[in-house]
């Protein structure tokens, strides 16, 4: 079933971005004249989620004023002004806001070219809550563009994950976008988090699942990536 929420990560500060953005808000930043978030949210009004919860922080006015121009989907602020709490922290504030059934979760930052079948529709069917407390999307960690890193996971033949070792290097990493149960959050610590440490009790617990991004995946971290991705736009144009 196609999750009717969604929570946005857009509270960061965006610190690898600033040379590039000065005054505006990491999720602002244009790719090839459209805002980072505006990709994302743009995806989850093509999936169909009517709600969007979206944390803010720094620079939270303009973000806020960004995002009361979208209709669809409908726009819930999570105000973390005073307190930056974290992947896991903000979530876990806003839960309140999106429901007791699973929801989308999508960075405001992450980008990629969907494949035949849109990667959020491809989430909804495989999530199934019986087994899985997150089924995160991951992309390849060797051809993704602009990434150059070890990955973060190893897929099992069933889809369960299991996290990197501090020496190893991995096929895949998060993409920032996944499906998760608010089951998740049970018993998780109160004010700021990382999504992470759910994430690594979920996966002890072989809660824990990922999909394989369809489509081309790219991590829009610095200012160098913009011109990456606007390459790889218009190459698919």
């Amino acid at each position: 079933m196609m999750p009717k929420s969604a929570f946005v990560l857009a509270a960061g500060l965006g610190t690898r971005m600033r040379p590039h953005n000065g005054s505006v808000p990491k999720p602002l930043v244009t790719v090839a004249g459209k805002s980072l978030i505006d990709y994302s949210l743009d995806r989850l009004a093509e999936a169909a989620v009517e709600r969007a919860v979206v944390n803010v922080h720094y620079l939270a006015d303009a973000l806020e004023r960004h995002l009361r121009a979208r209709a669809r989907p409908r726009i819930v602020i999570s105000d973390e002004r005073e307190t930056l709490l974290g992947t896991g922290g903000g979530i876990a504030k806003a839960l309140p806001q999106l429901g007791d059934a699973p929801f989308f979760l999508v960075n405001s930052d992450t980008f990629w070219l969907d494949g035949v079948k849109p990667n959020f529709a491809r989430l909804a069917d495989a999530f199934d809550a019986k087994i899985m407390d997150a089924l995160l999307l991951l992309a390849p960690a060797t051809g993704s563009i602009g990434y150059d890193g070890r990955g973060d996971y190893a897929m099992l033949p069933d889809g369960r994950l299991q996290r990197r070792g501090e020496r190893e290097v991995v096929p895949f990493v998060y993409a920032g976008a996944a499906i998760l149960a608010p089951a998740l959050f049970a018993g998780a610590p109160s004010g700021a988090f990382a999504l992470t440490r759910l994430f690594d009790r979920a996966g002890e617990a072989g809660r824990l699942f990922g999909i394989r991004l369809e489509g081309v995946w790219m991590h829009v971290g610095t200012p160098d990536a913009i011109s990456a991705a606007e390459a790889a736009l218009a190459a698919a144009q």
